[in-house]
């Protein structure tokens, strides 16, 4: 892509436009000329002298205006051509703007990559939220986030991604019901649908299970969420589990 600014490019498609308009014109008044001119030739015994003079007056008219046309032109060629000596370059502009935010190329590259984990992190609510909400913090932190490149995305629209984040509590409370056990309670579809996770029920409620073979009813548990790494190892356990044969 050209290092030309955008000013720069709107100017020179400005002149090109102007360019463009006078040739177009200068072709039309040639084509004109010559169409009158054979026009004159075929009809010249029919034409009166005042109707010649009156369309030569015009047609010397109609050069006159193209001229004058071309003396703006050529003026406006060269007031764009001066302006356009006075434009910085597209990388000479975003030089100036990474060093009012005291940074460097590789400092901008770092920081787009930071803002591009982070969004997906973000959009995929790869949890825990209070920790993501540490990383857009810090982003807001960061001087380069005032870019243009950055402002909106790291001030506004990943804020509002990670307001609109409903997180799931980390852990519920049950009460326990005649014919419960911790086998059944872990079995539940509401909690982790795998019997064979009841020893984390057990772990998170030693104080009030003396026994595991052994709840009572109105006992309140908390049943925790179960980390990716412990629900793959029961989800294990289940797929491994071989019934021992019916004697």
């Amino acid at each position: 892509m050209s290092t030309k600014s955008f000013k720069e490019f709107n100017l020179q498609m400005k002149l090109e436009n102007k360019m463009k308009k006078y040739l177009i014109g200068l072709f039309v008044f040639l084509l004109f000329f010559s169409a009158n001119i054979l026009a004159q030739e075929t009809e010249q015994d029919t034409l009166t002298n005042d109707q010649w003079e009156a369309m030569m007056t015009d047609l010397r008219a109609q050069k006159e205006s193209l001229t004058n046309e071309d003396s703006v032109l050529n003026v406006e060629i060269g007031n764009l051509k001066t302006t356009n000596e006075g434009i910085q370059s597209y990388d000479d502009c975003m030089d100036e703007l990474y060093q009012m935010v005291g940074a460097t190329k590789s400092d901008v590259a770092s920081f787009r990559n930071a803002v591009s984990e982070l969004q997906g992190n973000i959009n995929g609510q790869m949890g825990p939220k209070a920790d993501r909400q540490k990383d857009l913090d810090a982003l807001k932190m960061n001087k380069i986030s005032a870019l243009p490149e950055f402002y909106d995305a790291v001030h506004n629209s990943m804020q509002a991604s990670l307001d609109a984040w409903v997180e799931a509590p980390t852990e519920v409370d049950y009460t326990v019901v005649r014919g419960d056990c911790l086998w059944n309670i872990a079995k539940k579809k509401e909690f982790y649908g795998n019997g064979f996770a009841w020893p984390n029920i057990y772990k998170a409620n030693r104080d009030k299970i003396k026994d595991p073979d052994l709840i009572y009813p109105k006992q309140v548990f908390t049943i925790p969420n179960l980390t990716d790494e412990e629900k793959a190892k029961y989800d294990m356990i289940r797929k491994n589990y071989k019934p021992a044969p019916v004697q």
